[in-house]
């Protein structure tokens, strides 16, 4: 059978490519995780009615949701409208703007939380300007997980019947939730261990920071609705030195070069394998490294050799530090000042 022939390259870079990295160690390495989540979006409220084609949508995103969300836009003759974080670069803001969407940035901030908020006030303010516009809130609407069923069936199918933990970065919520919800409903035995970077209050690390984090998605200094807090068997909290250390032993142990927050799940996925080899762990590798080769990678030579390094067990997290912590979670709630309550009804019935 010859290779398909996609009609738009939205469904050729939406896929991953699976590679087995050590016997109980897979990694999905893909360009951009987000395609999976913006087309299943996009597709679901054509369908329903709740945009019509030739509209305009608008969402805030740190990279690589905005990309994702151009190209189904794209596809699907929409307009489009992103409210970029400060950590968007002009290789990114270049692909944007020739896709048609119209980018506003915010300016250079060290501040997650403002960042955050300046991007919300700056949608809030075009809604305002804007009626009809629609607000795809990536960050709370549950409609985000939709098309991750796809990627769930293909997990299914390349490994059946496998105890399988899932790790991966938590972000919005919406990746690591839309993969294992489905895969937990067909009765497959799935662990989930998620990834944070400090000073996110999504897990309660916001007591802490890290000053060179650059780890854009993989946290956030304001509760999201879409993160399902239940669903975590383990936590890891990684620094971006950390982080980096793990990307940069990706590439030169299996020559993968993806983000940090693929850096930092395979660091955590080698702790995780080491201690349950009976179980096939699978790596979320949800970009390419590009975007970090000034800050991170040209650092190469001063980062500490990945496989020498072991994380801090903690209990409380009033106990968690720099540079690695892990926890076991066990499907405990949200952190206080990480629940958002106008969604809680919403996430319960998320699919």
């Amino acid at each position: 059978m010859g290779a398909p022939v996609h009609e738009h390259i939205s469904d050729a870079v939406k896929a991953p490519d699976l590679v087995r990295l050590t016997p109980n160690t897979l990694l999905a390495r893909f360009e951009t995780l987000k395609v999976y989540a913006a087309l299943g979006a996009v597709r679901t409220l054509l369908e329903r009615g709740t945009i019509r084609p030739g509209g305009t949508v608008i969402d805030s995103s740190s990279g690589i949701y905005a990309l994702a969300l151009a190209l189904a836009c794209h596809r699907y003759g929409l307009r489009c409208h992103i409210v970029a974080s400060t950590t968007v670069d002009a290789t990114m803001r270049v692909q944007l703007e020739i896709l048609g969407a119209t980018v506003d940035q915010m300016p250079p901030s060290h501040d997650l939380r403002l960042d955050q908020e300046r991007r919300v006030r700056r949608v809030r303010e075009i809604l305002a300007e804007r009626p009809g516009t629609h607000w795809m809130r990536q960050y709370h609407d549950p409609v985000h997980y939709a098309g991750y069923q796809e990627f769930a069936d293909l997990v299914a199918a390349a490994l059946p019947g496998q105890a399988l933990t899932v790790v991966g970065a938590v972000g919005t919520g919406a990746s690591t939730a839309g993969l294992v919800l489905p895969l937990r409903r067909h009765g497959l035995d799935v662990r989930l261990v998620g990834l944070q970077p400090f000073g996110s209050v999504t897990f309660g690390s916001d007591h802490l920071s890290d000053p060179e984090a650059i780890i854009a998605g993989i946290g956030s200094a304001i509760p999201f609705g879409n993160v399902r807090h239940r669903l975590y068997d383990t936590l890891h909290w990684i620094d971006f030195r950390h982080a980096t250390a793990g990307a940069v032993g990706l590439l030169r142990d299996h020559a993968v070069f993806a983000g940090l927050s693929t850096g930092a799940a395979y660091l955590a996925a080698g702790w995780e394998a080491a201690h349950h080899p009976e179980r096939t762990h699978l790596v979320i590798g949800p970009d390419t490294g590009h975007r970090y080769v000034e800050r991170a990678f040209a650092r190469h030579r001063e980062m500490p050799d990945a496989r020498a390094l072991r994380p801090r067990r903690v209990t409380r997290l009033a106990d968690l530090a720099p540079p690695w912590s892990v926890m076991a979670w066990r499907g405990a709630d949200a952190p206080e000042q990480a629940r958002h309550a106008p969604h809680a009804t919403v996430l319960e019935d998320a699919p």
